[in-house]
């Protein structure tokens, strides 16, 4: 990606900022020269992740949640550019407990709307989902055909997708939705009962723990590292041309991986630092409730008017991971 399609010298709220994507963006964007808030409440996102950024003058820690419209108002107070990562994720949590799930993703998000329109800010980027694609199997996943969403936490990712489409028409602002899919890499947390597959299964094997895969294995994802969707926040963030705003694109390599194939990749990575791991074997467990068979996007629209262009396929992008979180957990 060319330097003039970065951000550069701007003012930007990341919400959710001590998760995950949040922590990994606010380094990039202080590594650019950015002046950078952060609002997290802290439920899901981590102290530790941004960490590293207390000490730095151009950087703003807001502990504040989005379901209080007060604290919305406080952190788009001068900004240029929001990129809303708050969210309670999880299929799963979402079907546990659907209402607080409704409560952050739904209210919190049209809090967060109305004080960046309020605030004058112009444009808002944020975190949509692959799974507002729902029941609808056809594949690759094309952003314009979706089906009835199968979890709460779908319904919630769509009608986000609403409202910001709402928030365009009516008030003048410009709203992009970035669709992840299955998101990996640093910073993910291995641990709880709602950990994501890649980071769960490599602290298993750190551990010469067995992971369990829900059905025969033959399920596959679009697994995405963190760095394209670090690129795809960018290229949403500083695009000019009209016709790619106010919609939404799939963020994605554009590849899929059984969860047989991603236990076999991760093994081998794991075993050139401890050859022990070559013996760990999986297991199989019934499959999982809301949990689609396949997962495959199309990334033709983000390539053509983002100018999107994944620089890590899943198997590059694991080899960093596996480095990354061999490190950390160790």
């Amino acid at each position: 990606m060319t330097a003039e399609r970065q951000i550069h010298n701007k003012c930007i709220l990341v919400t959710g900022g001590a998760g995950f994507i949040g922590s990994n963006l606010i380094e990039r964007l202080l590594l650019q020269n950015n002046q950078v808030v952060c609002l997290d409440n802290l439920l899901t996102g981590k102290i530790e992740n941004i960490e590293p950024f207390l000490k730095n003058s151009h950087f703003s820690f807001i502990q504040g949640d989005i379901r209080d419209p007060k604290s919305c108002q406080k952190a788009v107070d001068g900004v240029d550019l929001v990129l809303h990562q708050a969210a309670l994720g999880s299929v799963p949590r979402s079907i546990n407990d659907p209402i607080t799930t409704n409560d952050i993703n739904i209210n919190g998000f049209l809090n967060m709307l109305a004080a960046s329109r309020d605030a004058k800010v112009k444009r808002f980027v944020y975190a949509a989902s692959s799974s507002t694609y729902g029941d609808n199997y056809t594949l690759p996943k094309m952003e314009e055909n979706i089906g009835k969403p199968l979890s709460p936490y779908a319904i919630t990712k769509y009608v986000n997708e609403l409202y910001a489409d709402v928030f365009s028409r009516l008030y003048g602002m410009e709203t992009i939705g970035l669709r992840y899919f299955n998101v990996f890499g640093r910073r993910q947390d291995p641990q709880g009962a709602y950990a994501a597959v890649i980071p769960k299964f490599v602290k298993l094997l750190i551990d010469h723990e067995s992971p369990v895969i829900n059905g025969d294995g033959n399920f596959s994802r679009d697994f995405t590292y963190i760095d394209n969707v670090i690129q795809a926040n960018e290229l949403a963030a500083t695009v000019q041309n009209e016709d790619a705003l106010n919609t939404v694109y799939n963020v994605a390599y554009g590849e899929n991986t059984t969860l047989n194939s991603l236990f076999d990749i991760l093994k081998e990575e794991l075993s050139h630092f401890d050859p022990e791991i070559v013996k760990v074997q999986k297991i199989h467990a019934p499959n999982r409730e809301g949990d689609i068979p396949h997962s495959l996007a199309s990334i033709a629209k983000a390539q053509k008017l983002l100018g999107y262009n994944p620089q890590f396929d899943s198997k590059t992008g694991l080899k960093e991971a596996v480095k990354w979180y061999w490190k950390n957990l160790k």
